[in-house]
């Protein structure tokens, strides 16, 4: 065996080292409690709480696995936690009152700073800014297309998604949507995207090719403030929170028609999916709960009493 051979296996091992295996947990913010509810993934129930600072919202885990980020907006900064060992590892100035992020593959996250009509791009593990992108006005929702080449922001007061570049970070695209966007997801392909407007209780399915509304769709329920948004595995189902209509609302993704609400906690605010895609994690605010949906009957199959506001959530499994 040849030594390059040998170096480019050592360098295959070393790399699936790094990846972290799951711990098989789901992780909670909880805004008006300032801490993190921890849910073991095999028995559904609290396991842990990690008090975290002022009002965290947005969560996500690094693309290794061995890191989890949270945005504590009354701080300014992104919380850094082990999903392992649950110590608090470092925090990092993110921007003026950061709400909501996506990780980028690169491992990037990309922070929607409301206060400030901007995104801002971060490298997280050395805690230094990467861009800076001007958008509308209150920007909220953040997506990134699986191959990393676009990302989606979205503009509460502008009524706009915004398109950015990677790694150029230049605005490709302003869609103007329904009023109030708050949150976006892509296909696989990265060639859609669907999003949702709370005030105007829509949601859109986009062409992110050429940057076009192909279908807008209209919740019939008055009470339906649309907030987050999934696509199910199969691209066949899209899964939105419903806001104060204690539902979350199960459409046809080809024809973007309602099928049915499955009926959960006060205020549904975010969501989350399983690797395997069989189970939705919500958060229901006003409940302080959090909801499981089988995704197979598309019913409601536990509630979990988690903190304060629970906002958002994320699943290691």
């Amino acid at each position: 065996m040849n030594i390059i051979r040998i170096i480019t296996i050592i360098a295959v091992l070393l790399s699936q080292s790094l990846q972290a295996e799951p711990v098989n947990r789901i992780f909670v913010t909880n805004e008006r409690s300032n801490d993190i509810s921890v849910i073991n993934g095999d028995t559904l129930e609290v396991e842990a709480t990690i008090d975290i600072g002022g009002r965290p919202r947005g969560i996500g885990l690094s693309p290794d696995g061995n890191e989890l980020y949270i945005a504590v907006s009354e701080e300014n900064s992104i919380a850094v936690v082990d999903p392992r060992s649950l110590e608090v590892l470092r925090k990092f100035k993110s921007g003026s009152d950061p709400e909501t992020f996506a990780v980028h593959p690169n491992g990037n996250i990309y922070i929607s700073n409301e206060d400030d009509a901007k995104v801002s791009v971060f490298n997280p593990v050395t805690g230094e800014q990467v861009a800076e992108i001007p958008v509308g006005l209150e920007p909220e929702g953040v997506a990134i297309s699986p191959d990393g080449k676009k990302v989606i922001v979205t503009s509460e007061s502008t009524n706009m998604l915004h398109v950015i570049t990677v790694p150029e970070h230049t605005i490709a695209a302003n869609i103007l949507v329904g009023a109030r966007p708050r949150a976006a997801t892509f296909n696989r392909a990265g060639t859609l995207a669907y999003a949702t407007s709370e005030i105007s209780g829509e949601v859109k399915k986009i062409d992110m090719v050429n940057y076009e509304i192909l279908s807008k769709t209209k919740i019939a329920d008055d009470k339906a403030k649309p907030k987050d948004v999934l696509l199910s595995k199969d691209e066949l189902t899209v899964y939105v929170a419903g806001g104060r209509s204690n539902q979350v609302l199960v459409m046809d993704a080809i024809k973007m028609k309602l099928i049915k609400g499955i009926p959960v906690g006060k205020r549904v605010w975010g969501l989350a999916m399983s690797r395997d895609g069989k189970r939705i994690f919500t958060t229901d605010g006003v409940s302080g709960t959090v909801s499981v949906i089988d995704t197979d009957s598309n019913t409601r199959i536990k509630t979990i009493e988690v903190g304060k506001f629970p906002w958002g959530v994320v699943v290691d499994d």
